[in-house]
């Protein structure tokens, strides 16, 4: 009888961090990612989803859903879960630098928003950063994607290259929040930047708010392209709600 080996907390840290970035429906033993993750962590792929589904059980979207998960998830699991709550951006960092720690992707353009630099490009200190803001990024744009099963959550488009992970408090002044998946909505191109422009907001009950600038709009085709949505609930996201207080403060940003 083979001898059952515990999970070491760099293990159980990585497995988190690819739990994040999966929709709930693609935790199986023949993911790709979760195949390539059992490898790096020499543990068989079966073991890794099993993993990955006592997460599930620690995930309030995942169990308010009647969705359970499996029922092992151990202290060293809740810690873990509970480390990346607190600070997203040191495990996020931490673990995408965890040599091998970042997984082939599967599928769907990087959205690409460089941050400004502080630095002289080139400088070691500046590439360090510039490595783990590709990390955060990389990571963010995953789990938000992820976290609305890779469709607008507004439109339910699907096609990845339309996609982006916008931001609910803005990444240039939030860095507590920059790679925190539930400061993220998954939104096509167009929402996205009515969103990041403050035309359209998310309302505390999960409903879309379009500016009059758009639904008053001279242009026919403007108001009659944005005048549906008005009301419209967002699509559940899988994981992680989207939190309420940045939302609040989105709200205040709004341009009525």
């Amino acid at each position: 009888m083979a001898l059952r080996v515990d999970w070491t907390e760099e293990q159980t840290k990585r497995a988190l961090y690819l739990y994040f970035q999966l929709p709930f429906g693609q935790i199986d033993q023949r993911n790709s990612e979760i195949i390539a993750l059992a490898a790096a962590l020499g543990r068989t792929p079966s073991s890794v989803a099993m993993k990955l589904a006592n997460f599930a059980s620690l995930d309030p979207q995942i169990t308010r859903t009647g969705r359970k998960g499996l029922s092992g998830a151990s202290a060293l699991d809740r810690e873990t879960w509970s480390q990346f709550q607190a600070d997203w951006t040191k495990l996020v960092v931490e673990v995408g630098s965890i040599e091998g720690g970042e997984l082939p992707t599967a599928g769907g353009a990087r959205e690409m928003r460089m941050p400004f630099r502080e630095e002289a490009p080139g400088s070691p200190t500046t590439r360090q950063t510039e490595v783990a803001q590709r990390i955060g990024q990389d990571f963010f744009r995953r789990a938000v994607l992820a976290n609305f099963n890779n469709a607008c959550c507004v439109t339910g488009i699907a096609e990845s290259k339309l996609l982006m992970a916008s931001h609910i408090s803005p990444w240039s002044s939030d860095v507590e929040n920059r790679h925190n998946p539930k400061n993220g909505l998954c939104l096509s191109a167009t929402f996205d930047r009515a969103f990041d422009r403050c035309l359209m907001t998310i309302t505390p009950d999960l409903r879309m708010r379009l500016s009059n600038r758009l639904l008053r709009h001279d242009s026919p085709e403007t108001r009659d392209f944005f005048a549906p949505y008005q009301g419209q609930s967002l699509r559940n996201p899988t994981h992680l709600m989207p939190d309420l207080a940045l939302l609040a403060a989105h709200n205040e940003r709004f341009i009525v």
